[in-house]
């Protein structure tokens, strides 16, 4: 399968936004139970990371 072909599938597209949303929401809910800072900062960039996967559907197609 494309990039192309994952983002233009509507069902498969918003499965897969559904999935970065789930991962996000994880990744907050383990962030509330540390007082380690780096652990904090590595939770940040790991919800950076999930949150920039949403703007592939533009990164594909060229819409920037």
């Amino acid at each position: 399968m494309s990039l192309r072909t994952l983002v233009n599938d509507k069902p498969v597209w918003d499965a897969f936004i559904e999935e970065l949303d789930q991962r996000i929401a994880i990744q907050h809910k383990s962030m509330e139970s540390l007082g380690d800072r780096d652990e904090i900062y590595r939770h940040q960039g790991a919800i950076r990371a999930l949150r920039l996967l949403k703007y592939l559907r533009d990164e594909v197609n060229g819409s920037n």
